[in-house]
């Protein structure tokens, strides 16, 4: 059977250490589907992902294989961390080492006859808890915030602010995204989280697109003790991609 794999970019961690510590885990989804472009629905799927330092072409660190089910609507959800080890230890990653990119190779007959299928930068995952926690040293030995975390309790616009820092939503709010936010430029990012149950909107104005679609919005809903992780990143003049949603 030929098969085509579609990337559907979700990637959040889960709060599972202490403060200081990099995630045990990442949550991962994908779509598998056939040639055609029907999906393999609930099928037994045998997946290899590698950890690869540098770039799309640089040494794997980390490798661990899965057997997911498919479901329905040909969707695979699986935690790296928690595979089967391949090659290496996740707890031993140094996220700070980067840029980190995921690989990713499937059998689609459930066995280990992987064949390689793409790969995606890690852009903020976990670099975001590397941030939070500011695992860099100054020179006067102390450490130094790479990225600042702004407490969001209510609903409001985007500011120039948030541009390039962790937006930590703690309680129910909205965030709204205006027609022509010139503070933003085109590939600037803006980091989510929703801690600890808290639900977390993120609204555009008429005119504003969102993953493509005019006036749309996106709801990250955490659970309890838990972190919901989204990467809000500039593509054109009032357009906007998500993921983690």
């Amino acid at each position: 059977m030929r098969m085509k794999y579609f990337f559907y970019y979700a990637f959040f961690f889960q709060s599972l250490l202490a403060i200081g510590q990099a995630p045990e885990k990442i949550s991962y989804q994908a779509t598998i589907l056939n040639a055609d472009n029907s999906v393999l629905s609930e099928a037994q799927i045998g997946m290899k992902i590698a950890i690869l330092q540098n770039s799309l072409s640089g040494t794997s660190i980390y490798e661990e294989v899965h057997n997911p089910m498919t479901t329905s609507s040909g969707t695979v959800s699986l935690e790296i961390g928690d595979g089967t080890p391949f090659k290496g230890a996740f707890s031993t990653i140094d996220w700070s080492k980067g840029p980190y990119f995921i690989q990713t190779s499937v059998d689609v007959n459930g066995g280990a006859s992987y064949k390689f299928q793409g790969a995606s930068q890690l852009m903020s995952v976990p670099y975001a808890l590397h941030a939070k926690t500011a695992e860099s040293l100054s020179d006067e030995s102390k450490y130094v915030m790479r990225a600042e975390v702004i407490t969001f309790t209510r609903s409001r616009n985007a500011n120039a602010k948030d541009v390039g820092n962790i937006i930590e939503c703690t309680q129910d709010a909205t965030l709204s995204l205006i027609e022509n936010f010139v503070d933003m430029n085109i590939g600037d990012v803006i980091n989510i989280e929703a801690h600890n149950g808290a639900l977390l909107t993120i609204e555009t104005a008429g005119q504003v697109e969102l993953n493509y679609t005019l006036n749309g919005s996106a709801i990250f809903e955490s659970a309890e003790a838990n972190v919901r992780f989204g990467l809000l990143r500039k593509i054109d003049v009032n357009s906007y991609i998500i993921s983690g949603q």
